[in-house]
């Protein structure tokens, strides 16, 4: 059902909606969102939160995260939707 809402958006709903869900979801701009997000999910699991073991996610996670995305937008979005690629590297400068 989702693909064929994504499918019925224009070229630029797409490219904004790759570029909102990566920036949320990615999180450079926020490492203390990440870090509450973790704390809580330590929290809820019964585990200690470790500082450190929280810090080094949030160093690490959002870059690979981010390089997963990019490889799936370049490689999959090329073929699907050129022009929404285009719009999407416009959007992205």
């Amino acid at each position: 059902m989702l693909p064929t809402i994504v499918y019925g958006l224009s070229d630029s709903a797409k490219a904004f909606l790759i570029i909102l869900f990566t920036d949320i979801f990615v999180g450079f701009h926020s490492p203390d969102g990440w870090e509450v997000l973790l704390e809580g999910l330590a929290e809820h699991l019964g585990l200690p939160a470790s500082r450190n073991t929280i810090f080094f996610f949030i160093a690490t996670f959002p870059v690979i995260l981010n390089t997963i995305f990019k490889y799936w937008i370049f490689r999959y979005l090329s073929r699907l939707s050129p022009s929404a690629l285009a719009t999407l590297k416009e959007m992205d400068e």
